[in-house]
C-alpha cells in the first residue's frame, strides 16, 4: 500500500526496529498508532514504526510534526527546502527520498534540490529561497546564525517564522537520526539518493 509520498509502507523485513504487528502492540502502542494513522499523514510510516517502542514519545513527537508538516507559517516549498537541507546534513537517505517527492509537489525547483543534494549553494534562488537556505545551512553548520542572517530572516518571516524554521530543522534532525539508526529501508530497487560529501 503506498503512502501519501508515493512510498510503499515498509513490510518490516529489514531494519533494526521494524513495524510491530498490530496483534503484538500494547494498548498504548495501538492507541498511538491509530491516532497517527487517522491523522493527516494517513498511515504509520517513516520514523513512527520505530518510535512506537516508546509510544509516549511517538505520540508527542507526531503532534509536533503534524504542525510542522501541515500548518507551519513557512510556505510549503520553503518548508520542504528546510527539510531537504536537514536530510542532506544528516545524509538521511529515506528522509531525503520521501521529502524530495513532497518538495517537488510543493513546487521547489528540481535544480535547487539537486544542488542541496550535492552540498553546494544553489544558483538562481528566489529571495525567499536564499533566506531559508542561508538561515538553515548556517544554523546546521555553525550551530547558530549571525546577526545579519537573523535580521534578514526576521524581516521576511517574522519571529514566528524563525521559530518555525528552527523547529522544522530540529524535528527533522530527530527524524533523520531515527531513520538512520533504525535503518528504515528505501523502497525495493531504489538506490540511495544522497552520495557521500567530501570531508563530511
Amino acid at each position: 500500500m503506498p503512502s501519501d509520498t508515493g512510498l510503499p509502507v515498509d513490510d518490516g523485513k529489514r531494519g533494526r526496529l521494524p513495524p510491530i504487528p498490530p496483534e503484538a502492540m500494547t494498548p498504548e502502542q495501538k492507541r498511538v498508532a491509530d491516532g497517527i494513522t487517522g491523522g493527516p499523514r494517513g498511515g504509520l510510516r517513516g520514523p513512527f514504526p520505530a518510535m512506537l517502542r516508546s509510544p509516549e514519545v511517538a505520540d508527542r513527537f507526531q503532534r509536533v510534526g503534524e504542525y510542522l508538516r501541515f500548518n507551519s507559517s513557512i510556505p510549503a516549498d520553503l518548508n520542504e527546502l528546510a527539510i531537504l537541507i536537514t536530510a542532506r546534513e544528516w545524509s538521511a537517505q529515506y528522509e531525503w527520498y520521501a521529502h524530495h517527492i513532497l518538495a517537488m509537489k510543493a513546487g521547489l525547483p528540481p535544480a535547487i534540490a539537486a544542488a542541496v543534494a550535492e552540498g553546494r549553494r544553489p544558483e538562481g534562488m528566489t529571495e525567499d529561497q536564499r533566506i531559508v537556505w542561508e538561515f538553515c545551512t548556517e544554523m546546521h553548520r555553525t550551530k547558530t546564525v549571525s546577526d545579519a542572517t537573523y535580521a534578514t530572516t526576521k524581516a521576511r518571516f517574522g519571529e514566528r517564522g524563525i521559530i518555525d524554521l528552527i523547529a522544522v530543522s530540529g524535528y527533522y534532525v530527530a527524524v533523520g537520526m531515527t531513520l538512520n539508526i533504525a535503518q528504515v529501508p528505501l523502497p525495493p530497487g531504489v538506490e540511495p539518493p544522497l552520495k557521500p560529501l567530501p570531508g563530511r
